[in-house]
C-alpha cells in the first residue's frame, strides 16, 4: 500500500489515503517525492511549486568564466 499524501501516520479507517501500486510504481512515487524535496523538480506531488532554481545564477557564472 502507498500513502497518497506520503504521510505514513495518516491511516484513515476508510483507506482514502492509500492506493495499491505495483512495486515499480511505488518506488517511482517515492523517488519523485525525494527528488522534489531535494530540489530536483519544480513541481511537488501536492501541486506546489518548489523554490529551488539550480540555474538562477547561470548567466552570471557564464559571464565570469569568460573573463
Amino acid at each position: 500500500m502507498h500513502h497518497r499524501d506520503h504521510d505514513h501516520d495518516n491511516n484513515p479507517p476508510d483507506g482514502s489515503n492509500w492506493e495499491l501500486l505495483c512495486i515499480y510504481c511505488h518506488d517511482n512515487e517515492h523517488q519523485r517525492q525525494l527528488e522534489a524535496q531535494a530540489g530536483g523538480s519544480t513541481m511537488t506531488d501536492n501541486g506546489t511549486t518548489a523554490t529551488h532554481s539550480p540555474f538562477a545564477n547561470l548567466k552570471a557564472m557564464l559571464n565570469s568564466a569568460k573573463k
